[in-house]
């Protein structure tokens, strides 16, 4: 099994990469919006694309999105948004790579844009705050990750 793992930095790599004991047995490579500096273990296995903030450069990120979906070929993309999840889940989606997502336990009292775009694409999809539970009738709640 080969895992994608797509992410905006910050807390939101914080947040997937909580989960490396899941997906660090599997082939796994990472794909960042913006260039920073990798821990050693995500060296010469992480793809940087353009950093877009709800603007043209969405279509420069499905592009992206293709060539590196097409050129690796996984099995899995694993998300916890932002930016970037959405232009992989719809290329996914045409590539039929099943997707997870798990909603940032920043949203406690309301989804973000990209959960409740991704909502509708996922294949599985997770939320970390009960409180949730109302916006994503068939998500699950998974608990906190950190």
């Amino acid at each position: 099994m080969k895992i994608c793992v797509v992410s905006s930095c910050g807390g939101h790599l914080r947040e997937v990469r909580a989960l490396k004991p899941t997906y660090e047995r599997y082939e796994h490579f990472y794909v960042l919006n913006d260039r920073i500096s990798l821990p050693e273990d995500m060296k010469g296995k992480t793809y940087f694309i353009r950093h877009s903030e709800r603007d043209w450069l969405f279509f420069v990120n499905l592009w992206e999105s293709w060539k590196i979906l097409r050129r690796e070929e996984p099995d899995l993309i694993l998300s916890t948004g932002a930016g970037p999840a959405v232009p992989f889940a719809f290329i996914g989606k045409l590539f039929r790579i099943p997707f997870v997502f798990i909603e940032i336990s920043a949203q406690v009292t309301k989804p973000s844009l990209t959960g409740r775009i991704i909502y509708y694409l996922a294949d599985r999809f997770f939320y970390q705050w009960k409180s949730l539970a109302p916006y994503f009738p068939k998500g699950i709640n998974g608990g906190l990750l950190l």
